[in-house]
């Protein structure tokens, strides 16, 4: 029988899609902390990283057990940081296709990066917390 929160509605997730939830957070940040501290920029090594990749595979995997949680909201939320930073990528690669769009191109790479860390932290403080994301 499924554990209800009073204070939400929602059902409570088991402990193991929890402790899973945390584990996919720590990857997408391993892949993130790869960039800030190496040659490449945080965002492309958050969305080439082994560590990314595979947090993002367990998203889509494990997303049906999410569903009437608190965690389905953290799943979105992660799966959309890896998609929305795709498309900021492309947007950095297609500026820098000229010379002119290239200090485009260098502040869309960071920018977006920062977004990444921030989307990371944000959602891994929330889940700390026992509290959803916001839609």
């Amino acid at each position: 029988m499924t554990e209800i929160d009073h204070a939400t509605g929602q059902a409570l997730p088991p402990q193991g899609l929890l402790t899973l939830t945390h584990v996919i957070y720590g990857l997408h940040a391993f892949s993130a902390l790869t960039g800030l501290l190496g040659a490449a920029f945080i965002v492309t090594a958050f969305l080439s990283g082994w560590p990314s990749l595979i947090a993002v595979v367990l998203n889509y995997l494990k997303r049906g057990e999410t569903r009437g949680t608190f965690l389905e909201s953290h799943f979105r939320w992660q799966i959309r940081t890896f998609w929305f930073a795709l498309l900021w990528v492309a947007l950095a690669v297609l500026a820098g296709l000229t010379f002119i769009g290239l200090p485009l191109a260098w502040a869309i790479a960071l920018l977006s990066g920062l977004w990444v860390l921030y989307r990371i932290g944000r959602g891994w403080l929330r889940l700390v917390s026992g509290r959803a994301m916001p839609r």
